[in-house]
C-alpha cells in the first residue's frame, strides 16, 4: 500500500467563517491554524499547502484570560536605534484587533515560504461585515 501524497494542483479548497465572539484567543488561533494547514482533512500532506480559507469575524470581541489585557505586551521594532514600540493586549484589542488574531495564528503556522502562503488565506475583520460573500463561506461553530 502506497502513502497518499497530495499535489498542489488537486487541492480542493473551501471557505469557512468563524465568529470570534467570547472565544479565548489561543483556542481560536489553534483551530484556525489547523484549518489553514489542512490538518483537518484526510488528504493532509505536510509539504503542500492543502488548507482552506478562513474568515474570522468579530475580532474585537475575542476573550483573553487572566490579567493578559494588562500584562501581555506586543513588540514592534522599526530597525532604527531606539525604535522599539510596546503595546499591551488591551491597546491591541482596542485599536488593532485584526493584527492581534493574525499574530496569534501566524505564530502557529510553519516558518518559511509555505507558512507565509498559508497565512495569506486568513482574513480577519473587527466586526461582522466581511468582503468574501461571493465565495459562499460555510459558518463553522468552534467551541
Amino acid at each position: 500500500m502506497k502513502t497518499f501524497m497530495q499535489k498542489k494542483e488537486t487541492v480542493d479548497r473551501k471557505w469557512y467563517v468563524i465568529d470570534a465572539t467570547d472565544m479565548t484567543l489561543g483556542r481560536l488561533a489553534t483551530k484556525v491554524a489547523t484549518i489553514l494547514k489542512g490538518k483537518h482533512k484526510p488528504t493532509y500532506t505536510p509539504h503542500v499547502d492543502c488548507g482552506d480559507y478562513v474568515i474570522v469575524i468579530n475580532a474585537k470581541k475575542v476573550n483573553l484570560t487572566g490579567k493578559k489585557l494588562a500584562d501581555k505586551v506586543y513588540y514592534n521594532h522599526s530597525r532604527y536605534a531606539g525604535g522599539l514600540r510596546e503595546r499591551t493586549a488591551g491597546e491591541m484589542i482596542e485599536k488593532y484587533p485584526e493584527e492581534m488574531i493574525e499574530r496569534a495564528v501566524k505564530g502557529m503556522l510553519p516558518k518559511g515560504p509555505l507558512g507565509r502562503q498559508m497565512g495569506k488565506k486568513l482574513f480577519v475583520y473587527a466586526d461582522e461585515k466581511y468582503e468574501q460573500v461571493a465565495q459562499k463561506p460555510i459558518e463553522l461553530k468552534v467551541k
